[in-house]
């Protein structure tokens, strides 16, 4: 693996069908980047055979079927009408996919109630205005409103788990929810005060809906059947799971359960008020899937009394029933979460970045509000499967009531284009519908060219010998084939893709979250820490700032599949092109350093990167070097500078030019940005080279950096000892096992009753997010701006540590006075669940995790968390592989710190710097070599030696381990 592709790849994310620059990029001469960046998705919009005419300056036809009035300019747009039309509605094999996102988030197009709220709502376009958002799961402090956060009545049971809410910085609040309006004090329609003396709870009828009935007991419904509402407590997904029972069939016949919206406040009168709610089925559809809606009334009359009226805590919760109940009349029910995900996805991009836009963008994405719901289904089910065609035929799903029309809609939209069978197919689209046909398909087409079919071939190799036949001559024609096998094909258009990709881009802040995000948290699979997004300036400035960085990623993704396919010739253009544009484009001017990760020039760096790895690979070590130098010249403060300085010192020492090599190690150690692994590394290089007659002087750091680290050799039985492969062996009780694990067998026995685990940096990474999760989600502007976040944004930067540097103090200040066993216990309480980069809730229990911090001790254990808040991206790889532990009583206890390495293993230069920080902090250390023992049916599986003073001495095992034959 070449290093850097795989952050290359990460910052890619999923790779898009369409690239609209390609030609442009690879076949320019070095074209300037504010030209190109400027001009091209002008070039998609003008280019693509799908998009609209000027509703002006088209002529207006007829229909000849249906009598429609069409665009006349538009003939793909006339065919398509037509065909559906006149297209057969015979049954035909249907093919259909689940979707990928169902989470209800939404944003408002109602007015806001507070003129104060709606001023803390508006995200600036400019740096100088400042936006507070409450909290990442307080939609309504995103300007969302109720009348979209309640739609999705119809979520089943493991919807989302309850999620708790800062509002304005404080404490959560039981009873907040982000599918409420902020202003729950308005007067009912009707007229009548919830609370007057008038107000009779008991004869209110609630409406709401019966849901997540694959999770009951009973299939069949009687409509005439009486239900109660009984709490679910053992249900690990939503805590205020609420099921629905049929009091005439029994406690055990379980109907569904109330929805989570509804479910959150009703749970609360149910504990907390003693309510109890029984009701009826209003109707029992057909499908047995399909929420059953019922009403429901408080049965217990008596305990609905004035003392419950007067609580201001009953009168909220009341209340909020109230308004879930009154928006789920307007809702009804529905497969369309996903649906809305993207509108809401869409309309929130627009609302906080539409001067990253053209104005026919915007028309383009506000369109898609207006499209008939079938339309609004079918398009995020194309856009989120593979394709890029789809038969028409072929399409099914359940919600759509008529995908000809709802294809109809999204292709008078230019949301899809489409092909149809007595259209000509285009010769760039002949391979992409080629994909269309299945195996049976190709193997026909190949017969008819007199090509062998090898069964067990691939699709693709298929794929390739056609088109490799069809440029022979026009004996067949494989357009023809195609169209009449596929029949009427669509795909997403190319200015559709690209601009939901953007809004996805600027929604997310990465490439490796997308609309699937939504059904994580829908499923209680992922669930968000709460925060505040406090924003008071952009990250991409202006439109050209986006579309360079767009271009940048186009090039990533070039670059890493001409790595895939071998394509030398095009990775070196690729690389070129970044060099060129790499100290060109403007990083965006912005006052926080984080924010240059969202630049052109980072992006082309990292490319940069990956062809450094490419040359050195191919030997090429002088092109190296100079891209390498290239790189420390455009990034004078950057924290890569250390990495690209051992390359270049290392390149220099493969062309023989020692003298060169040293001066850049030696230059490379007065850089104040290259840290730990890295600048263990270049000490070393210069001691090994600054050797009499080059140096005379000796280093200061000669004897820190050359310090002696005990090691202990263990011995086993290999099970392989194939070069290249991990290394295996026999444990202690006959069970193949890793060397990590040989290691924990014999520290556990032989090595002096140690407990401990194999985590390598999983363990602190997991103290550290615990202890420091108040100092990680605090208020800090401009490094929360989405809600999917597990991390601000300056996480692994100096400004973390430097914006936070009183919060941080006075964290591990607590750490020293011993008070870090409480932390953990109070957080682990509070968040235990709640993602948080770095936390692995699942991997380390409470218990290892307090035994952990007590055997450690406070100073080390703040000295170790010190070194990840002031370089956090720096410190977090390269620890020990064991952390053990042993208890001398319930208050004492040491721990011991354990790097394991195999037979042909070694240290790396991050280890070894870890393992020297570690010493200096206090730490036990030991390096734990494996051996390979030599073959005697007397050795035991495991022997141990221990290096004193440069002397191994044997350590025999005990009695107890006794040889096993493999």
């Amino acid at each position: 693996m070449l290093t850097g592709r795989e952050s290359l790849l990460r910052v890619i994310g999923k790779r898009r069908r369409f690239l609209p620059n390609r030609r442009s990029l690879l076949h320019a001469a070095s074209p300037s980047p504010s030209s190109s960046i400027l001009e091209r998705n002008e070039n998609v919009e003008t280019d693509s055979h799908e998009q609209r005419p000027d509703g002006d300056a088209a002529e207006s036809v007829n229909c000849p079927v249906c009598g429609a009035a069409l665009p006349g300019a538009d003939n793909a747009l006339i065919n398509s009408h037509v065909d559906d039309c006149l297209a057969p509605k015979g049954s035909k094999r249907k093919l259909s996919q689940a979707t990928l996102f169902q989470l209800n988030f939404s944003r408002s197009k109602a007015k806001l109630h507070s003129p104060q709220l709606a001023n803390e709502l508006v995200i600036p376009s400019v740096p100088d205005e400042t936006t507070t958002v409450d909290s990442i799961h307080d939609l309504n402090g995103l300007g969302w409103s109720d009348e979209y956060a309640n739609k999705g009545l119809e979520n089943d049971l493991n919807a989302n788990p309850e999620e708790k809410i800062i509002c304005k910085g404080t404490a959560s609040d039981k009873f907040a929810s982000p599918s409420l309006p902020c202003d729950i004090g308005e007067g009912r329609k009707d007229g009548v005060d919830e609370f007057s003396d008038d107000y009779d709870i008991s004869k209110v009828v609630i409406p709401t809906l019966i849901v997540g009935r694959r999770y009951g007991s009973r299939e069949s419904v009687d409509p005439q059947s009486r239900i109660c509402l009984v709490r679910d407590h053992g249900n690990v997904n939503d805590p205020n799971a609420i099921k629905v029972l049929c009091v005439d069939c029994g406690s055990d016949s379980i109907l569904g359960y109330i929805p989570r919206e509804l479910a959150q406040y009703l749970s609360t009168l149910i504990e907390k008020f003693h309510f109890n709610f029984e009701g009826s089925i209003t109707s029992v559809p057909q499908d047995p899937r399909t929420a059953i809606p019922i009403q429901i009334v408080c049965s217990n009359v008596e305990l609905c009394d004035q003392k419950y009226c007067n609580m201001q805590e009953f009168k909220t919760i009341w209340k909020h029933v109230l308004r879930v109940a009154e928006l789920a009349k307007s809702n009804p029910s529905g497969i369309t979460r996903y649906q809305r995900n993207l509108e809401l996805l869409i309309q929130e991009v627009l609302k906080s970045n539409r001067h990253l836009f053209t104005d026919n963008e915007v028309s383009l994405l506000e369109a898609f509000d207006s499209l008939p719901d079938d339309s609004k289904r079918l398009f995020p089910r194309l856009y989120t499967r593979k394709g890029p065609w789809f038969r028409m035929s072929s399409m099914s799903y359940a919600e759509i009531a008529d995908h000809n029309q709802a294809i109809k809609g999204l292709v008078e939209a230019g949301y899809l284009c489409s092909f149809l069978p007595r259209n000509e197919l285009e010769e760039d689209d002949i391979e992409e519908a080629l994909n269309i046909l299945n195996v049976d398909e190709l193997r026909e087409a190949l017969l008819l060219v007199n090509k062998k079919c090898i069964h067990g071939t691939r699709k693709q190799d298929f794929i390739k010998l056609l088109l490799s036949s069809n440029t022979g001559g026009p004996c067949f024609d494989l357009r023809g084939f195609v169209l009449a096998k596929t029949g009427s094909c669509v795909k997403v258009s190319p200015l559709a893709e690209l601009l939901v990709w953007r809004a996805e881009r600027l929604f997310f802040l990465n490439g490796e979250q997308d609309l699937s995000a939504f059904l994580l948290v829908d499923l209680g699979i992922v669930k968000y820490p709460s925060y505040r997004c406090i924003i008071s300036e952009p990250i991409f400035p202006n439109r050209s700032d986006v579309l360079s960085y767009e271009e940048a990623i186009e090039i990533s993704q070039i670059m890493v599949e001409s790595l895939d396919e071998n394509d030398m010739e095009l990775v070196l253009r690729c690389t070129d092109i970044s060099v060129s544009r790499m100290s060109t484009c403007s990083t965006g001017g912005s006052k926080d350093s984080f924010l240059s990760h969202f630049s052109a020039s980072w992006v082309y760096s990292k490319v940069v990167l990956l062809g450094v790895s490419f040359l050195e690979r191919e030997k090429r070590y002088t092109e190296a070097i100079d891209l390498l130098r290239q790189l420390l010249n455009t990034f004078t403060s950057d924290r890569r500078r250390g990495y690209w300085t051992l390359r270049l010192s290392v390149d220099l020492e493969h062309l023989g030019r020692v003298d060169d090599s040293l001066q850049i190690a030696e230059g490379g150690l007065l850089d104040p940005w290259v840290r730990a692994g890295s600048r263990v590394a270049l000490q070393r290089r210069v001691l090994r080279l600054g050797k009499p007659p080059r140096r005379w002087k000796i280093p200061s750091y000669s004897n820190s950096v050359n310090r002696k680290i005990v090691q202990v050799l263990v011995q086993g039985r290999p099970l392989n000892g194939k070069i290249g492969a991990k290394s295996i062996f026999y444990g202690e009780d006959g069970e193949r096992c890793g060397v990590e694990k040989l290691a924990l067998q014999y520290y556990a026995g032989e090595g002096g009753g140690w407990q401990g685990v194999h985590s390598e940096s999983g363990i602190w990474l997991t103290i550290f997010g615990i202890l420091m999760w108040d100092v990680v989600f605090a208020d800090v502007p401009n490094v929360f701006r989405t809600k999917f976040q597990t991390a601000p944004l300056d996480l692994g930067t100096d400004s973390f540590y430097e914006t936070r540097k009183s919060l941080i103090e006075a964290q591990l200040e607590k750490i020293r006075d011993g008070m870090a066993e409480e932390m953990l216990i109070t957080t682990w309480e509070l968040h235990v669940g709640t993602a948080c980069r770095g936390v692995n809730w699942e991997k380390h229990s409470l218990a290892d995790l307090r035994v952990a911090a007590k055997c450690i001790g406070g100073a080390c254990l703040a000295s170790i968390c010190r070194h990840l808040a002031q370089g956090y991206r720096s410190w977090s790889s390269g620890m020990p592989d064991l952390l053990l532990w042993r208890l001398h009583d319930c208050y004492r206890g040491e721990a011991k710190l354990v790097e394991v390495k195999g037979p042909r293993d070694r240290l790396s230069e991050q280890q070894r710097a870890w393992l020297l920080v570690l010493m200096d902090c206090g730490f036990h250390v030991e390096v734990c070599k494996t051996r390979c023992a030599p073959s005697s049916p007397y050795l035991p599986p495991i022997h141990a030696y221990r290096r004193i003073s440069g002397i191994f001495l044997p350590r025999l095992a005990s009695s107890r381990l006794h040889h096993t034959n493999p």
